[in-house]
């Protein structure tokens, strides 16, 4: 392994821990059922995406991808208070991603994609999620949608590290 590919794997690793560590400090402060949806912004900024449910439950996105394996999923109710974290890069979710469903439901589902990409000549769109780093490999859950934002199938991959 080179030096420069040695440092470029060491810096990347290290700027996912701070990261995870930074999340983790931050998640620890706030408690379901007690903290308020000014503290849960406080802590841990605008959210990426707002979902509104028909009951005024809110659910804001705060995805850590392309850099971390994880994208969160915080729960506020009707009454303005935080009611769950979710997690939810995680093989149960990917399990759930079926064809037919839209990218809407998907994005609701896995949160922001680390990437998306369009093949011209498949006519095809790949949204990908990082989902594990090993040594020297990083595996990604892929969702493949047509033309008109409707999946058709999931596949995985590995890449080398920090590719």
């Amino acid at each position: 392994m080179s030096m420069k590919l040695f440092a470029g794997l060491l810096l990347s690793g290290l700027a996912a821990l701070a990261f995870s560590a930074c999340d983790a400090d931050r998640l620890s402060k706030l408690k379901p059922g007690v903290s308020s949806a000014d503290e849960v912004r406080k802590l841990m900024g605008e959210p990426t995406l707002e979902w509104v449910e028909a009951d005024g439950t809110r659910i804001w996105e705060y995805p850590r991808t392309p850099e971390g394996v994880v994208n969160y999923m915080l729960v506020i109710g009707p009454d303005k208070l935080l009611r769950e974290v979710r997690q939810v890069l995680t093989e149960e979710n990917f399990a759930k991603v079926r064809p037919g469903m839209s990218s809407d439901e998907v994005r609701y589902l896995l949160g922001r994609p680390a990437h998306e990409l369009y093949f011209s000549l498949k006519q095809e769109k790949v949204w990908d999620w990082k989902t594990k780093v090993e040594p020297g490999m990083t595996w990604y859950f892929n969702v493949h949608f047509n033309n008109d934002g409707v999946v058709t199938r999931t596949s995985t991959n590995f890449a080398p590290a920090g590719g």
